[in-house]
């Protein structure tokens, strides 16, 4: 016959299962887990910052900076259109009659027509009347005028026109000259053979030269249907005061332009 456990040994056994685990623990409720706040320290590798404030300042430190170099990009570019402007613009016009330029390729336009072709006056064609402009810088104390107010040409026939120049300071003085010629469309045919143009013209104080410029009309003027009301055409000349730099490139000096 199996005995009964007593009071006593059930007590016991109460006793030794508290020590060893507490069966309530299993039904308390857990405590959830609340995730703490993470502070972050701006660093080089990062762009994130402990304030708006330094991140503002962070942001106008590089807006700046890359001001900075936008600025330096055209002050360099600046400087290197300066010390070629004169070679480039005359370039640039000389080989598509751009701002009114003479065009001086007209010789290797077509290789099937040799240049001594080219210079043959058109006798069935009208005469053209050219006339003369000249003018310096307001910063250039020169005087510079065309010998002759006019001439008349024919397409194909050359021509010769003299500029004087003189130095009316008590200094020596570098002039360059640029030139164009209206109405703008005749440039293309308007050949210059040899000019003083885009080179250095150095005059002694109270000197005083000649600047011969030869040149002829294109005979393809007379085959373009857009020239048959062109009667009169002017070749301007403009000095500018020059001077060669540190780097003894020679540029012009900025100044406004005004009659001679």
């Amino acid at each position: 016959m199996q005995r009964l456990p007593t009071w006593t040994s059930i007590a016991r056994s109460l006793r030794q299962n508290s020590s060893s685990s507490n069966p309530i623990s299993h039904f308390r409720p857990q405590s959830p887990t609340v995730a703490r706040p993470r502070f972050f320290t701006s660093s080089p590798s990062s762009h994130q910052y402990a304030s708006p404030y330094e991140a503002a300042r962070a942001g106008a430190k590089e807006k700046n900076r890359t001001t900075m170099y936008y600025g330096a990009s055209l002050i360099v570019g600046t400087v290197a259109l300066s010390y070629g402007s004169v070679p480039l613009y005359k370039m640039i016009c000389q080989q598509t009659g751009w701002s009114g330029q003479p065009v001086k390729a007209h010789d290797n336009a077509d290789p099937d027509i040799p240049q001594s072709e080219r210079l043959k006056p058109l006798q069935d064609h009208r005469r053209l009347r050219i006339t003369f402009n000249g003018s310096v810088s307001d910063i250039l104390p020169w005087k510079f005028t065309p010998q002759q107010r006019e001439v008349r040409v024919l397409p194909g026939e050359t021509a010769l026109a003299f500029y004087t120049a003189t130095n009316r300071s008590e200094a020596d003085i570098i002039g360059v000259a640029t030139y164009s010629v209206t109405p703008a469309q005749v440039a293309p045919y308007f050949s210059k053979i040899q000019c003083f143009c885009f080179e250095e013209q150095k005059l002694n104080k109270g000197e005083t030269v000649d600047m011969p410029v030869f040149f002829f009309i294109d005979p393809e003027f007379a085959n373009d249907p857009t020239m048959q009301k062109i009667d009169t055409i002017t070749l301007s000349y403009t000095f500018f005061k020059a001077k060669y730099d540190k780097n003894g490139v020679l540029t012009t000096i900025p100044g406004a332009m005004m009659a001679a």
